[in-house]
């Protein structure tokens, strides 16, 4: 049950008790006995004969409304302090209410805070990872002086493969001369 139906739930028992004793006391403290007994007294204030005994009911007369305007007083005042109660445990509610509010978004904020962190904890994992592969590799300074060297053997093979394609081409005529002479004097020979 939560706070604020836990508060009306006691506030309607609260009124309940309330109407319950006023249609049993009167206003709850017992006010309706004595407006009997002032009544009553007030009806043998006016019925008595003596001077002195006059008095005597007029005294408790007196001193039943004494009881009455105490009782009352008492009653506001603990009417006051129940309003104040309430005044104070609605602020309270609020307070709590609002801390509630404050503690959620804090809670959302950290869970913000810890996926941030654990993107950059994969983060910083992956670069560790390329870091350690790229250190394997030779640096770029090398790798130019390589790639330089590289270029000029595959110069230099290219002038050999030049060269040699050089040769081979002129074998080849040398071949093909030599093949038509070869040819020419079969047929000088066959001729003869």
């Amino acid at each position: 049950m939560s706070f604020k139906s836990d508060k009306y739930y006691h506030k309607e028992v609260q009124d309940e008790v309330i109407r319950k004793r006023l249609l049993i006391d009167g206003d709850g403290a017992g006010d309706d006995r004595r407006i009997n007994l002032l009544v009553k007294s007030f009806i043998k204030w006016c019925n008595s004969g003596s001077q002195e005994e006059g008095y005597s009911q007029y005294q408790r007369m007196l001193s039943t409304l004494s009881q009455c305007e105490f009782s009352m007083g008492k009653t506001l005042l603990v009417y006051d302090m129940n309003l104040r109660e309430m005044e104070n445990y609605e602020k309270i509610y609020k307070e709590i209410e609002c801390s509630i509010a404050g503690a959620h978004e804090k809670i959302a904020e950290c869970k913000k805070q810890i996926l941030q962190a654990k993107r950059i904890r994969k983060n910083r994992q992956e670069y560790d990872a390329l870091a350690k592969v790229i250190q394997h590799h030779p640096d770029r300074h090398e790798t130019l002086k390589e790639l330089e060297a590289l270029g000029k053997e595959l110069e230099h093979l290219s002038h050999i493969k030049e060269s040699v394609e050089d040769k081979l081409e002129l074998r080849r005529k040398q071949f093909h001369v030599l093949l038509s002479t070869i040819h020419e004097l079969q047929q000088t020979l066959e001729s003869k």
